[in-house]
């Protein structure tokens, strides 16, 4: 009966510790984990959207996303800013991290193309990039080159064609690719070179023109997960979630070209 007591007793002391155990397990199953994601403005629609899918299936995931140009966000990153991964419409912007070894190489995956394309209010007479250098063109508007991927796109086209030095006087340069749409569907520019995928969100305007491939470098946005990130796996698997066959019929939804890995 002694016995039987002190195992009793053993026992009742055990439970708490167990019980505790298995709290703390599942308490770890359910962690809640926030991804800092900065994005290419281009992208912000369909990566609400895409974050719409991913999060409904990982719902201890909360992603926050960084919305700007490309360089500016590629300055934000070198200058210490707490991001997860990294979304850019330039190549160059994401090998300039590479060069600092700032992100994970063996991350960074090719998730889809774009095209430039001329937009116009939609009773404009401008019928191509020619059009842009007749006098009654006034304002015509461009991101920032240095900064912003399809300006930098827009400047190479212009200067292919010839026209850029002439167009000097006529330029508005925009802080991001959705800053020039809103110029154009405003009506306060004449003109504005934009990605195609802006261009369809226009309610006032209409694509005239777009440019030929031969007339820029291509245009590829990359991903790529940053060493500095506290949440290395969980932001390993939202890149693999980015660069899938799922995500890529969303990408295409938008108008973008997806790109194979």
């Amino acid at each position: 009966m002694k016995k039987l007591f002190v195992v009793i007793t053993l026992l009742l002391c055990l439970m708490p510790a167990a019980a505790g155990c298995s709290f703390g397990e599942k308490e770890t199953a359910a962690q809640k984990v926030e991804l800092t994601v900065s994005t290419a403005a281009s992208l912000t629609d369909v990566a609400n959207e895409l974050k719409a899918v991913y999060t409904e299936r990982n719902p201890n995931v909360t992603i926050n996303y960084n919305f700007a140009s490309s360089g500016t966000l590629q300055k934000q990153i070198e200058e210490g800013a707490p991001v997860d991964v990294f979304i850019s419409a330039s190549k160059a912007k994401m090998d300039a991290l590479a060069e600092k070894q700032l992100i994970i190489e063996d991350s960074r995956k090719n998730l889809v193309s774009n095209r430039i394309v001329l937009l116009v209010s939609k009773d404009s007479s401008i019928k191509d990039f020619s059009d842009l250098i007749k006098p009654e063109v006034s304002k015509i508007s461009i991101g920032e080159p240095e900064s912003v991927p399809a300006g930098r796109y827009g400047k190479e086209v212009l200067t292919s064609l010839n026209i850029w030095e002439q167009l000097q006087s006529k330029l508005l340069l925009a802080k991001t690719v959705r800053q020039v749409l809103s110029y154009v569907d405003t009506g306060n520019v004449d003109a504005g070179l934009v990605y195609n995928t802006d261009a369809l969100l226009a309610k006032n305007a209409k694509v005239v023109a777009v440019a030929p491939e031969n007339t820029h470098k291509p245009i590829i946005y990359p991903v790529a997960v940053l060493k500095s990130s506290r949440n290395e796996e969980e932001a390993r698997k939202f890149v693999s979630f980015l660069a899938s066959k799922e995500a890529a019929e969303i990408f295409a939804q938008y108008g973008f070209i997806p790109l194979n890995n």
